[in-house]
């Protein structure tokens, strides 16, 4: 098991390994460094012996209960380290290294903590199916609920994980200089075969009095008019540099296409 350090941040995101043994009427556990949570329960021995009393499958479960609680707070300052950096690029007038800097920083730290979840997430699952004969049936309500919170940190870790991308992305695109911005080409790439699907779209609409639907010849009129209509984009496809090597096709328009 593995639980967050009190003096975690985003971009520096670490954990603490803990070691647990359950037995029939014991718990061990095993660590270096300071646990929050034993600390916690440890107190709560000190002041009431229900925890004791109802059997060291719930003594071990309050322990991993709590450090899987201190997620939460890392969750909100993920969460508000991003909104903070999507201000921070948004804002940006010129580009900056020590953006992209903390933006990696944070991307590997959500990828750790989607890493440690979804692994201890696994765990929880056996358990909370009653695959360890030492957690009784009364238990298991209690570990489902901490296997639940788990799919809820690797769910946020996920998503976490894509806005980091796309603030990745944006900033990129900061970085770029105003003519290496223009996409205007790559739209007008999309847009052109839209004449294509329209016209095929047009005359396989099923309806009676279509004009020149019962026209002998109209079948190799509108196949005509496909025709030409790709012909035409090809060559104008052709004159842009976007395919071949058309005579437009210069250093920055290539880096524009192979971004796409």
């Amino acid at each position: 098991m593995h639980g967050v350090t009190a003096d975690t941040s985003p971009d520096r995101f670490n954990t603490i390994e803990l070691d647990g043994f359950l037995g029939p009427n014991y718990v061990i556990t095993y660590h270096h460094d300071t646990f929050r949570s034993i600390t916690n329960v440890k107190k709560q021995l000190t002041t009431s012996p229900v925890t004791c009393q109802r059997g060291p499958a719930f003594l071990m479960h309050q322990i991993l209960d709590q450090i899987v609680d201190y997620y939460s707070p890392v969750l909100d300052d993920f969460d508000e380290r991003i909104d903070q950096l999507e201000d921070n690029i948004f804002s940006l007038k010129r580009p900056n290294d020590s953006i992209l800097e903390q933006i990696m920083e944070l991307k590997r730290s959500v990828l750790r903590l989607r890493r440690i979840s979804s692994k201890q997430m696994d765990i929880f699952y056996r358990m909370s199916r009653g695959e360890v004969h030492l957690i009784p049936q009364p238990m298991l309500p209690f570990y489902r609920d901490i296997y639940d919170h788990l799919i809820r940190v690797t769910d946020l870790a996920e998503n976490y994980r894509d806005l980091i991308s796309g603030a990745l992305g944006s900033l990129s695109l900061s970085r770029l200089k105003p003519h290496e911005r223009d996409y205007e080409g790559a739209h007008d790439l999309f847009r052109d075969h839209a004449a294509l699907t329209f016209i095929a779209g047009l005359y396989g609409m099923n309806f009676d009095n279509l004009p020149e639907l019962h026209w002998a010849y109209s079948y190799f009129v509108v196949l005509g008019l496909m025709l030409i209509v790709a012909l035409g984009m090809l060559y104008m496809f052709w004159r842009r540099g976007w395919i071949g090597a058309g005579p437009r096709k210069s250093a920055s328009d290539q880096r524009v296409i192979n971004r796409l």
